[in-house]
């Protein structure tokens, strides 16, 4: 009895040695890299970002948020892990589900969740007592359910009726529910999800349809903004205020919206909260210069609110210069070139179609929180990938490329089996 005690142990230990898990470990290794790149900057970033933070709320202990992005991290590194184990075709399975259940969630949300900054994007988990965005679930699943549906509907996909509206019905009525409490996120995923539509084949005439619909709201708080602004008679100042504010009591943020389009095309005001930001990180990057101040040399954290999340990629800059911001870009376009390699390579429409969605909708992601930074485009509330403090965000995240992983991991089995054929 001892003896198959001990035997059962060993083989307990041998399944989780270090050795044992990495030969486990397949999909493309590029990847893998740029996830542990990633999560390094993400540890030196944040604990910079962080420190004077720590110190003043915690009483010295400046490890604190280091420690937390550390377990963080951790997890993240085993969700991906875990996740790329799983066939790619059981995500399939579960798109459906995943989908309808997100749908219930981000309509709670709405109304019922937790408000910060005049926005409903959080419910709170019950025993664990930690917040989620439920559109971080609802972008997953979403991308999910597109991929399976791009993947049933290519015959019929070119057809208005048959293909067109039954792909992009799940993309307006997730992004309809994101968008009253976060727009960017709601505009980002439609975005992301338009590009693959039109990878899928989709007729550009439709695609350039919901376009121009989804420009009219734009063109609203453009235009907004510039009454606001005092380009027009003081009555149509006042009538667009009136607007707003009935609107508000519906779309609470509408006012916040423009608000921010009025600061990103005339500049800041003193009691401007989003200008200020953007201003600070200004400062970030005109302190860093082309190689940077140093790690952990920042001053602008000291005054940039979300130094750690939104607005990190100026911490960044600031300590690592230009050259690192530029690295930093440089690894977000490899990770999207070796996901588009993936979507070449994959023999299978769905496994193919949630490769190149999930990998778009984390590039656009970056790219939007980087514009943001250097005043490229307008205040969001985005988090650069990997990289900013963790939270669900980071899980999903790190989910998301997981995901990406098992596609590559059974192309790279059905590649091996080919070659081994071809042998023969």
């Amino acid at each position: 009895m001892e003896l198959s005690k001990n035997i059962k142990l060993n083989e307990l230990r041998n399944s989780f040695s270090t050795e044992n898990l990495i030969s486990k470990t397949k999909g493309d290794k590029v990847i893998w890299a740029l996830v542990v790149l990633l999560t390094l900057v993400s540890l030196l970033a944040v604990y910079s970002a962080t420190g004077s933070l720590a110190y003043k709320n915690y009483k010295g202990n400046t490890e604190i948020f280091l420690l937390k992005q550390i377990i963080f991290i951790g997890a993240g590194i085993l969700v991906i892990y875990f996740a790329h184990l799983v066939n790619y075709t059981f995500y399939s399975r579960v798109a459906k589900i995943a989908f309808l259940i997100s749908l219930p969630l981000l309509f709670y949300t709405l109304f019922f969740g937790v408000k910060m900054n005049e926005g409903s994007r959080w419910i709170r988990l019950p025993l664990i007592n930690m917040t989620m965005q439920t559109s971080d679930l609802a972008k997953l699943s979403l991308f999910m359910y597109l991929a399976r549906l791009l993947s049933k509907k290519q015959d019929v996909i070119r057809d208005f009726k048959k293909g067109f509206l039954p792909v992009i019905a799940p993309v307006l009525l997730t992004c309809l529910l994101i968008a009253p409490a976060n727009l960017s996120t709601a505009l980002l995923l439609g975005a992301s999800c338009l590009m693959l539509l039109f990878i899928g084949r989709v007729r550009t005439r439709h695609i350039m349809l919901v376009i121009m619909i989804a420009a009219i709201p734009i063109l609203f708080l453009v235009t907004a903004a510039m009454i606001r602004h005092g380009k027009t008679s003081g009555k149509e100042v006042a009538a667009t205020e009136t607007v707003v504010k009935k609107s508000g009591g519906l779309f609470g943020r509408v006012d916040t919206w423009i608000g921010r389009m009025e600061s990103f095309i005339y500049g800041s005001k003193e009691t401007d909260n989003d200008a200020y930001q953007v201003n600070q990180a200004k400062i970030a990057i005109a302190k860093g210069g082309v190689f940077g101040a140093g790690p952990g040399n920042s001053t602008t954290r000291d005054y940039l609110p979300q130094a750690y999340n939104d607005f990190i990629y100026a911490i960044i800059i600031e300590e690592y210069g230009l050259m690192g911001g530029a690295f930093i870009m440089f690894i977000y376009l490899v990770f999207l070139y070796r996901c588009i390699r993936i979507f070449k390579r994959c023999p299978f429409a769905f496994g193919a179609f949630l490769a190149l969605g999930l990998s778009f909708t984390l590039a656009i992601q970056a790219v939007a929180n980087m514009a943001v930074t250097v005043n490229l485009f307008p205040v969001t509330g985005v988090t650069l990938p990997l990289v900013s403090m963790g939270g669900t965000s980071f899980i999903f995240t790190c989910l998301a490329i997981g995901i990406i992983l098992s596609v590559a991991r059974n192309v790279e089995q059905i590649e091996g089996k080919s070659t081994e054929a071809f042998e023969k």
